[in-house]
């Protein structure tokens, strides 16, 4: 049993210790069912009961869904909890650098004990049976969490919502849902009315929902299915209002108006998911100084992360270098927003994705902005798109493509051709997971 767990406190960077036995149990769960996703709550269900039903032991839990910034928003609420001296537990999907990111107890990130102990525990009690990677872990962390006292659980959904293996709490104390785009159709369905559905599949008879900005769509979909379940909205443009001005963060809903200054996370993407974040931190009451904790307190890394030290940044000192793990057209779309509002200076792309993403989706807001871009396949991802194909699709956008063998060559050709350019490791969170293992 795992009654002592720890919840020592640690640095928000990478966890620097020995993970053998984690990792070893955690690549033997990956063999625990046939498929990587496999949407149902059924094996959930029957392990949640095996476990003796830890999902109705948490702390007041707010559940985060939608395509883009859950993260993010989720890091901005943990922020301004945090400054009003709350407790706060997270979970979060997937991890960069070590697994162990994915679950934080009352602020610190799990201990590789108490990890390991947990993962233990989760095997012996699911008794051989089929369960997912995600599921069981998922598992796992809620079990970790009804164990440690905390004021708060935020739980970040997996894939989707109605049938992530995060959905099975009956009264969170509150929903939100991000932006919803077009992203995993093999699993959500074609349209962005159908995706939109399944995020909306975490609201909660009578439990209020706070909306992230939304296409058409989408939001008619959210609203029908609120209707039904007699959930109160807090919708972006209806109840709450957030935009910039003057350099400044601006904030407005019924109890009145904000005036912060610009999120520390970059790009004007992030306006929106401060403008959600506030509005769950109002709603829980929060005061002022919370909410500006929240925008300038909120660390979230590979979410256009300035690189400042490390091997990379030692081998090529004159250039400014970037890290993004967007991988999805809006997740472009934002990126070239933010490299639009950054000063002059000519910029190249290193990117690797996976081959279930629309690459030329990605990349088609990203060519203006864009002096030249190095493909590179993902260092020991199965599912990575080759180089060459990602080269290709970069040339039909438009985009000076070249081919590279890894990151790291790739940004010695740059840092030689033009010394002080700016470059953006970019494509899929799996590379940056690699790039800031690599980098320490």
């Amino acid at each position: 049993m795992l009654n002592s767990l720890s919840a020592s406190p640690r640095p928000p960077g990478p966890i620097m210790t020995d993970t053998t036995r984690s990792d070893a149990m955690l690549q033997r769960m990956m063999a625990f069912h046939p498929k990587i996703i496999d949407l149902t709550l059924d094996r959930v269900q029957r392990m949640l009961a095996a476990l003796g039903h830890p999902e109705g032991r948490l702390p007041p839990v707010i559940h985060i869904a939608g395509t883009n910034g859950k993260g993010s928003t989720q890091a901005m609420i943990r922020a301004g909890l945090e400054q009003q001296g709350k407790r706060v537990h997270a979970y979060t999907s997937p991890h960069l650098a070590w697994f162990h990111e994915r679950i934080r107890l009352a602020g610190a990130l799990i201990s590789e004990e108490a990890l390991a102990q947990l993962l233990d525990e989760c095997v012996t009690a699911n008794g051989g049976e089929e369960i997912t990677f995600f599921e069981i872990t998922t598992c796992a962390a809620l079990l970790a969490f009804a164990r440690i006292p905390a004021d708060y659980t935020l739980l970040e959904v997996g894939l989707g919502g109605r049938l992530d293996a995060t959905n099975v709490v009956d009264r969170p104390a509150l929903t939100i849902i991000t932006p919803v785009s077009i992203d995993h159709q093999q699993y959500l369905g074609e349209t962005l009315a159908e995706i939109a559905g399944e995020k909306a599949g975490i609201l909660k008879r009578g439990v209020p929902c706070v909306v992230g900005p939304q296409e058409d769509a989408g939001l008619a979909v959210i609203e029908a299915r609120a209707a039904r379940l007699g959930a109160p909205l807090l919708a972006y443009g209806q109840h709450w209002h957030v935009g910039t001005e003057r350099g400044r963060l601006i904030y407005q809903d019924e109890t009145g108006l904000l005036d912060l200054p610009l999120p520390n996370l970059p790009g004007p993407h992030q306006i929106q998911n401060a403008g959600a974040a506030l509005a769950a931190l109002r709603h829980l009451g929060a005061d002022d100084a919370a909410c500006e904790a929240a925008v300038t307190r909120a660390f979230w890394p590979a979410r256009m992360q300035r690189l400042k030290y490390g091997p990379l940044v030692d081998a090529a000192p004159g250039v400014e270098l970037w890290l993004d793990g967007g991988h999805n057209p809006a997740g472009g779309a934002a990126i070239a927003a933010t490299l639009a509002q950054m000063p002059p200076r000519p910029t190249h792309a290193i990117c690797g994705m996976l081959n279930t993403k629309d690459i030329t989706g990605y990349l088609r807001p990203l060519a203006p902005h864009l002096a030249a871009l190095h493909a590179v396949s993902i260092p020991g991802e199965a599912n990575t798109l080759p180089a060459e194909t990602t080269a290709a699709a970069a040339a039909q956008a438009g985009i000076a493509a070249h081919i590279a063998p890894s990151v790291a060559q790739a940004l010695t050709d740059i840092a030689t051709a033009q010394p002080a350019a700016r470059v953006l490791i970019c494509g899929s969170l799996y590379l940056a997971g690699s790039i800031l293992r690599e980098n320490g």
